[in-house]
């Protein structure tokens, strides 16, 4: 048989494609180097009844109704908007930076006009911008800095921010209002059959076949394709033939309570204390009810599967050899965040493969 699609990974990107590919009835082979499809996003009910998100805490949002629509086909959403607690020590504040943050900050009432006030006095004045230190001080000051981003970009990057480009904090959270949630896109909500079922509707067509537990490098001579998506890391398609794309990991801790709660909120985050960055419960997401919880501790890391790109000019001239390589082949396309090496959101790789999709189908 020859497929009309060899598509490489079952993530977002994969998916959408894939059943983009199979509505105008071409023929698809996906395969995944994992068990499961989903991706990052992949989900499960545990022994308990209990939803869980493998690879940490997955909350759709977008502000694109094409995106919106095109999944909505696939599955009912529930109302769960997102809001983050920073644990502060001796506090817990909401971020994006508001009004109520800054209230229980300093223990004093705050109106949008004064709350610019106080963070214009706080700004440091940093004539050329060349880190994203450079970019917090110089909006918000060194108080803010310190107590949300200064220690926690060195648990999640590795490094301090003024060794990380300028971009990875460009743009400052903070709103100037009390809207405490952590997105402001107008679609937001968790699959209320879970992100898997998504999947599966998505894949669930006479033309997809989904070939799990495979490298589609064992298996490429044996393939008969016009055409391959590619949503893998670009570097290895190419035999890392410049050497490997840098990316931060992160270990998952579980734990199973027997206990109802075990925080308040769904997500909080530490910059500050212990070796962990954030503590989800996912209870919250999914609106369960059950006597039993389980949370999941975060610990980034240099090694172990790529989740985030790491933002340096170094890092960004290398992927763009191996784009150059990628742009002169005929048959072969790459979208998804590890073949763009760039961290983009559920929606933006849906948007991505949607729009390749009528790129090459048009």
């Amino acid at each position: 048989m020859i497929y009309d699609y060899l598509i490489v990974g079952a993530g977002f990107s994969g998916a959408t494609y894939a059943r983009m590919a199979t509505n105008r009835g071409k023929s698809v082979l996906i395969i995944d180097k994992r068990d499961h499809i989903g991706g990052n996003s992949y989900d499960f009910i545990n022994k308990e009844g209990l939803f869980v998100q493998k690879y940490g805490p997955h909350i759709f949002h977008t502000s694109s109704k094409i995106v919106w629509d095109f999944l909505s086909r696939y599955s009912k959403w529930n109302d769960y908007e997102h809001r983050v607690l920073v644990n502060l020590g001796n506090k817990e504040v909401y971020l994006p930076i508001n009004i109520e943050t800054m209230e229980k900050l300093y223990d004093r009432q705050f109106t949008p006009e004064n709350m610019k006030e106080f963070l214009n006095s706080k700004k440091i004045n940093i004539k050329n911008i060349e880190n994203s230190r450079d970019v917090v001080l110089s909006q918000v000051g060194k108080e803010l800095y310190n107590y949300f981003f200064k220690n926690y970009t060195k648990k999640q990057w590795g490094v301090y921010p003024e060794e990380l480009d300028a971009s990875v904090l460009q743009r400052i959270p903070v709103r100037f209002n009390r809207d405490t949630r952590y997105f402001e896109d107008k679609y937001q909500g968790i699959p209320i059959d879970g992100f898997t079922e998504l999947f599966e509707k998505l894949l669930d067509n006479k033309n997809i076949t989904v070939k799990l537990n495979t490298d589609y490098k064992d298996i490429i001579k044996e393939i008969n394709f016009k055409k391959m998506i590619f949503t893998g890391p670009i570097d290895s398609f190419f035999d890392f033939k410049y050497g490997k794309l840098p990316y931060r990991s992160i270990d998952f801790e579980f734990k199973e309570l027997n206990e109802e709660f075990f925080q308040s909120n769904s997500v909080i985050n530490y910059p500050n204390d212990y070796d962990y960055t954030r503590i989800t419960e996912f209870k919250h997401f999914y609106f369960q009810k059950n006597k039993q919880t389980i949370i999941c501790y975060e610990y980034p890391k240099s090694d172990g599967d790529p989740f985030y790109p790491i933002p340096r000019q170094e890092n960004r001239n290398l992927y763009l050899k191996y784009k150059r390589l990628a742009d002169n082949l005929d048959n072969v396309f790459f979208t998804g965040r590890l073949a763009e090496y760039k961290y983009i959101n559920m929606d933006k790789a849906v948007e991505n493969a949607l729009n390749l999709f009528h790129k090459l189908e048009s």
